[in-house]
This record gives C-alpha cells, structure tokens and sequence, in this order.
C-alpha cells in the first residue's frame, strides 16, 4: 500500500481557520500535497484521509473538484463528434457558426429548378448553430446528421 511507505510532513493537515458554522479552512499548499499524494496509483483514499485526519467524503470531493479544475484548463471539455459519411448533393447548402468566431462558412448550391427545400437548424449546447438547407433527395444526409446530433 502506498500510504504505508510516503514520507509526508503534511499529516495531519493544519488547520489555518475554523468558521462560525464549523466547516474548517486548511493550509492550502498541504491539502494540494495530500490531494497528488490521492492521485497516485494504489493510494488509498480512505488511509490517506485518516492520516491527515479529514473526512474520507470530503478527500474525495476535493479529488474530484480538482480533477474537474483540471480538465477546465487543459480544455479537454471539447466535444467529439463523429463524421458520417452520406449521400454527397450539389444542392445542399450548409451554414455553421461558432460563438468565438465572427464569421460564418456558406456553401452556395448550384443553381437548380425549383424544388422543394427543407431546412434543418440545430442549436448546440456548446453555442454552435448549424442550419441545412436540403432538397429532396436529401433525405439520408438529413438522417444522417439528426443521427450524429443526437449521438452527443
């Protein structure tokens, strides 16, 4: 076990202050230390948090709150979405705008009779719009895409 066989002066955590409702504030460069010490594989949890004398529950909700800072400033939040191929259409028009950009791409169709045209327009939660403009024989490309929205 890894708890048995670290070096640590960070145990038990110091108390830096304790509120009127109770809740106790640590010294942060220890908690951070007790925290990495968690991450290591084959930590225990449990062992660390009764070594420094705090709430296992606790421990794990700092882990946790950590792990998600974290992942916030490396921006590995980023959405994937698969690609799906379908029936390519010289009469599909498509528009995407994102929230950071201040352009949006427009493919213009070539000119065609007149045809019947349905329009697909999809609000993302991450702020990206997507509208389709598409003709009737586009109907798997508009399957297709409902199908790759609602995967997400």
């Amino acid at each position: 076990m890894i708890t048995d066989d670290i070096d640590v002066d960070c145990f038990p955590l110091r108390v830096v202050r304790v509120r009127r409702n109770g809740k106790r504030d640590y010294e942060p460069v220890a908690k951070r230390r007790l925290i990495e010490l968690c991450l290591r594989p084959g930590a225990s949890v449990a062992g660390m948090a009764l070594k420094a004398q705090v709430n296992a529950n606790q421990l794990r909700k700092w882990i946790r709150l950590h792990r998600e800072s974290r992942a916030v400033e490396h921006g590995s939040l980023a959405a994937f979405v698969p690609v799906v191929q379908g029936i390519r259409s010289p009469e599909v028009e498509a528009v995407v705008t994102a929230p950071r950009r201040t352009t949006a791409v427009a493919v213009e169709p070539q000119p065609q009779p007149s045809r019947s045209v349905a329009l697909l327009s999809a609000k993302l939660p991450n702020g990206v719009a997507i509208e389709l403009a598409c003709g009737e024989r586009d109907g798997e490309l508009v399957k297709a895409m409902i199908e790759a929205l609602g995967a997400s």
